[in-house]
């Protein structure tokens, strides 16, 4: 009988190989049940976060069929909370619990809530990316050390996602190979590997940064303007207003030039003055947002500038301009993680109080 009622492993898997497989193998031998919550589940695809949630559970129940038909593997998803590990922490907490009490023993009622189970979480314990381990002291460490310590998942894509991709079918189960195999195929790969070559040349034309950009996070009467990118990175993928900072504009300044270029954002007069624009933003609102991996492009910093416009029943007037293949106001209850650029979502998420 396992000392361990529910054992807790965190990671992307982009995507599932040996090494995950490996520890989540020795995890079932020492614990009653796992569970495997799946990272990075409410991000857009790009290079580094290829693959939805639904592809990489499949990858896993694929791995574990028997186990998952037991009950003892059990899945779920774990979104991104870029700019607030708080969030993060919480979301891993209450989705948890919410799996423990559902599972343990039948789903029946717990008086002392988790208290009535062991919990542990596992991993790598060398592993640098698995520092969220100290995160949760209420929870045991349950460490399995792994033989497949020199390669990782980055190698996988890096290796996958050229123009001769290459399957490393040594390190991947079965299953995994199959799926990679049928998914360079499709259009979404060639999108993929055009984004991977883009981002690959980036820093030989523009250098790594840091740079400066401004985004432009533009509410009236329950929706939020938003473009569509028209270009890689982020094709056809939503994004604010914004862009790189010119070396004789102030911030501010370059906020509202890319607003007015974006969207040629207009009133019944015509388009908005500069002026007036700058009378709706809310400077107590102003946010720096520069966690490092926000952009694959580079260290770039940006900083956002909430412009609330007058409520009416008739929204200003937008179109598409620049780079930008429209623009248009959406509801905020329309949209969902999946469909911005980068980290555009965290930034409205913490500028419009969603």
């Amino acid at each position: 009988m396992s000392t361990i009622d529910f054992g807790v492993f965190i990671g992307r898997f982009q995507p599932l190989h040996i090494g995950h497989e490996h520890v989540i193998a020795h995890a079932l031998e020492r614990c009653d049940r796992l569970i495997v919550l799946v990272g990075s589940a409410n991000v857009a695809r790009d290079p580094r976060n290829p693959f939805t949630y639904a592809e990489r559970a499949a990858m896993l129940r694929g791995a574990f069929p028997d186990a998952v038909a037991a009950g003892r593997l059990i899945i779920a998803p774990l979104d991104d909370h870029l700019y607030s590990d708080t969030a993060w922490v919480a979301q891993v907490q209450r989705s948890v619990r919410a799996l423990v009490l559902e599972h343990g023993n039948g789903g029946g009622f717990h008086t002392h809530g988790l208290a009535d189970f062991r919990v542990a979480l596992t991993g790598f314990g060398k592993d640098a990316s698995s520092y969220y381990l100290k995160l949760f002291p209420e929870w045991a460490n349950l460490q399995i050390d792994s033989q497949y310590g020199t390669f990782s998942s980055s190698d996988v894509r890096s290796r996958y996602f050229q123009r001769i991709p290459e399957v490393p079918a040594a390190i991947l189960s079965a299953g995994v190979a199959d799926f990679l195999r049928g998914f360079m195929l499709g259009e979404t790969f060639r999108a993929l590997l055009e984004e991977a070559e883009f981002l690959a040349a980036y820093p030989a034309q523009w250098g790594r940064g840091p740079f400066v950009t401004a985004d432009a996070v533009v509410v009236q009467s329950g929706h939020i303007l938003l473009v569509e990118r028209g270009r890689a990175p982020g094709k056809g993928l939503l994004a604010l207003p914004g862009g790189f900072v010119n070396p004789d504009e102030r911030i501010r300044d370059a906020a509202i030039r890319e607003l007015r270029e974006e969207t040629s954002i207009s009133d019944a007069k015509g388009q908005i003055p500069p002026a007036m624009l700058a009378s709706f933003i809310e400077d107590a609102r102003t946010r720096v947002f520069d966690a490092p991996g926000r952009s694959l492009r580079g260290r770039i910093i940006t900083h956002a500038f909430l412009f609330r416009l007058p409520e009416r029943r008739q929204l200003f007037a937008v179109k598409g301009g620049d780079d930008a293949a429209h623009a248009r106001w959406y509801r905020f209850g329309d949209l969902s993680p999946e469909m911005l650029f980068e980290d555009h979502w965290a930034i409205i998420e913490e500028m419009a109080d969603l």
